[in-house]
């Protein structure tokens, strides 16, 4: 604070909105949905251009809401529009892998039947292959982070629930 020249006290400290803007911290985003069978197997996804399988989804882009991104990468990924539901997660992730700070949100995709799982159609080649999988056998296959996380949405579908984690373990 500062004295005007009337002996009045002034903020002349306040920072013009870009240079505040420009100060603030910057987090990754990405958005994922999870998609159950009637065994309650989760369905997972073999990209071409990683080893390890994932659900459906990929990060938000500029400008874009996480709940349109679970719905664009869902189109790209399985050739097909499927309803994304709720919110499950919201999952905090810490730097890691040279990756900075992140947030993940995973909605409901429901439970598919045959005859719409038979449908999805993998183009682009970005995508190998997609088959459903118990806890266990999605653990084989994904990152440690993101089955600890498949626990949490599929623990929060079951529940009707919205769960926060950190680094995929559930806290609240």
């Amino acid at each position: 604070m500062t004295t005007s020249s009337s002996g009045n006290s002034a903020a002349t400290d306040v920072l013009p909105v870009e240079q505040y803007v420009a100060g603030l911290a910057r987090k990754r985003m990405a958005a994922g949905v999870l998609f159950r069978d009637p065994a309650e197997r989760v369905l997972l996804v073999e990209p071409s251009y990683k080893p390890n399988w994932e659900i459906p989804g990929g990060a938000v882009e500029a400008d874009e809401a996480p709940w349109a991104t679970a719905q664009r990468e869902v189109i790209e990924e399985l050739g097909r529009h499927l309803a994304v539901g709720r919110l499950l997660v919201v999952d905090y992730v810490r730097p890691q892998d040279s990756r900075p700070e992140g947030v993940v949100f995973v909605f409901d995709g429901g439970v598919l039947t045959e005859d719409e799982t038979a449908s999805l159609v993998l183009r682009d080649g970005e995508i190998l292959s997609a088959s459903f999988h118990t806890l266990e056998q999605a653990g084989a296959r994904v990152k440690p982070l993101l089955a600890e996380r498949l626990c949490a949405a599929l623990t929060a579908a079951r529940e009707g629930a919205t769960v926060l984690c950190e680094q995929g373990r559930r806290i609240a």
